[in-house]
């Protein structure tokens, strides 16, 4: 659906994609992670057609972006595209006559979508008479409206409060599942971990790491990550270096990698000597996996 073959851009000297490279396959959703700056919002520019590339080949539905890719796009931006004195379906209408919709379709269409997105009994609701919540459910309407085969979902929780974002992600399953192509941008690991078939690690314009997440486990040689609480670090880390446990930073925690799963006891017997506060046992997760890539261990 969406293929990006050596992408690059620069603003002056700065370089912001670096020879990019990926492909999104029909009916997935894929996650691009990667911190402020790492060159997400260039590259949905791009896809968009709003801003041109130095070099590379980009297209969607087998198509080179161009104008009339723009109808085969909708994009949620991460601050809502909605007019707040208007109605739900006031704005679909909106931006179903930006997309050229005949009046029998785009009728058609809102009353669809606002379905879709379970906002038909607040049609006529202005804007910001809506929550938080279905005010994100309701911009991704508008990326919906025209019918897209590719949606880009840009931060689409950010903000929101834990049930509208269960709200949000129930949403993006259901549009998976009617066989939509999502490319969805994220700093919650955890979302992404959740929604996402295949996942890439974006820093300074190139993807570092791309796979699916048991793909992405395998970069870390660990069973399962041990988080010790202690006075004594240094000795805990030497002891534990003895068993081969290889000694993390994840902020202020110190953990371990553990190369094969222990029972609890065997764990605590590995750092006996230790003056230990406390123990706690994870499996190895996105949000190691990522730092582990973009710190280039």
């Amino acid at each position: 659906m969406l293929k990006i073959q050596d992408l690059n851009k620069s603003y002056g000297t700065r370089k912001v994609l670096d020879n990019l490279t990926l492909h999104i396959d029909s009916g997935e959703i894929y996650g691009l992670l990667g911190a402020n700056g790492a060159g997400k919002t260039t590259t949905i520019n791009i896809i968009c057609n709003l801003l041109r590339a130095d070099s590379g080949d980009i297209t969607v539905n087998n198509q080179p972006v161009s104008e009339g890719t723009k109808k085969l796009i909708g994009i949620a931006p991460q601050e809502n595209l909605l007019y707040k004195t208007l109605s739900c379906e006031e704005n679909l209408k909106f931006f179903a006559d930006i997309y050229g919709l005949n009046r029998e379709t785009r009728q058609n269409q809102i009353k669809e979508t606002l379905a879709a997105v379970n906002l038909l009994d607040r049609a006529k609701s202005p804007v910001e008479t809506l929550s938080g919540g279905m005010q994100r459910r309701l911009n991704i309407a508008v990326a919906l409206v025209h019918q897209p085969k590719l949606v880009i979902l840009d931060e689409p929780t950010t903000g929101l409060d834990i049930e509208a974002r269960y709200e949000i992600w129930e949403l993006i399953r259901q549009l998976k599942n009617q066989g939509i192509t999502i490319l969805l941008t994220t700093h919650l690991l955890d979302e992404a971990e959740r929604l996402c078939q295949r996942i890439g690690i974006l820093k300074n314009g190139q993807i570092l790491a791309e796979g699916s997440l048991a793909e992405l486990r395998a970069l870390i040689p660990a069973q399962e990550i041990v988080v010790v609480q202690t006075t004594q670090e240094e000795q805990a880390i030497a002891l534990a270096q003895k068993y081969g446990f290889t000694p993390r930073r994840y902020g202020s925690d110190l953990a371990f990698w553990l190369p094969e799963s222990l029972e609890l006891k065997e764990i605590i017997t590995r750092f006996e000597g230790i003056a230990i506060d406390s123990i706690s046992r994870q499996p190895v997760r996105l949000e190691h996996i990522y730092v582990e890539v973009t710190q280039g261990r």
